[in-house]
């Protein structure tokens, strides 16, 4: 642990905020995982609203500084292919 109080906040202010960080990620692959679920049954209207949160999740990530712009798109962009190929 540092000697310096400035330095002493930092680590605790890091710490939470990745807990803050790891909750976002788990909630993204959380909602990821409920889409390719719905992706194999016949309700077009839950996939497409679990689709458009799972899409919003990542975006708002990126706003707060979670995931990088580049990672998000990659992220919707598999989860996209892999539910088209799922529907085949």
């Amino acid at each position: 642990m540092a000697n310096i109080k400035s330095a002493k906040k930092r680590v605790l202010t890091a710490e939470k905020n990745r807990l803050r960080n790891v909750a976002w990620k788990s909630s993204i692959k959380t909602a990821t995982k409920k889409a390719l679920e719905l992706a194999n049954g016949d309700d077009k209207e839950a996939l497409n609203s679990a689709l458009s949160k799972v899409y919003q999740l990542c975006d708002k990530a990126v706003v707060k500084g979670i995931l990088h712009k580049n990672t998000a798109a990659r992220k919707k962009s598999r989860l996209t292919l892999a539910i088209k190929k799922i529907a085949k």
